[in-house]
Formats: structure tokens, sequence, C-alpha cells
């Protein structure tokens, strides 16, 4: 099963672990989601963010 990464210093999406690990997010499951890393972790820091919130308050 093939890998996908997102070279931060570089932009580009990487077939399997190509770089330095700090240079690189990932791995993810399709060349697209590659390549929309910065908005998924984004998104998921959001939803980390609400379900911390969310814990707290109970």
């Amino acid at each position: 099963m093939t890998q996908w990464w997102f070279n931060n210093k570089t932009g580009e999406v990487e077939e399997g672990p190509q770089s330095l690990g700090s240079d690189r997010d990932g791995p993810f499951a399709s060349r697209e989601d590659a390549a929309n890393a910065k908005q998924i972790i984004a998104d998921r820091a959001k939803q980390w963010a609400e379900e911390e919130r969310e814990a707290e308050e109970r």
C-alpha cells in the first residue's frame, strides 16, 4: 500500500517518505489527501480543540 507525504519545505507531495521527518507531514492514504495536507491538519486541529473545550465544560 502506497503512502503519501506532504513536504512542508518544498510544498510537494512525495510517494513514500523521501525527505527528513521534520520537513514532512503524513502519511496520507492518497496523493490528493497529501496535497491537501495543510487544510486537513487545520480541520483536525480545530476539531480537537472543540472536543477539548467540550470535555472541559463537563
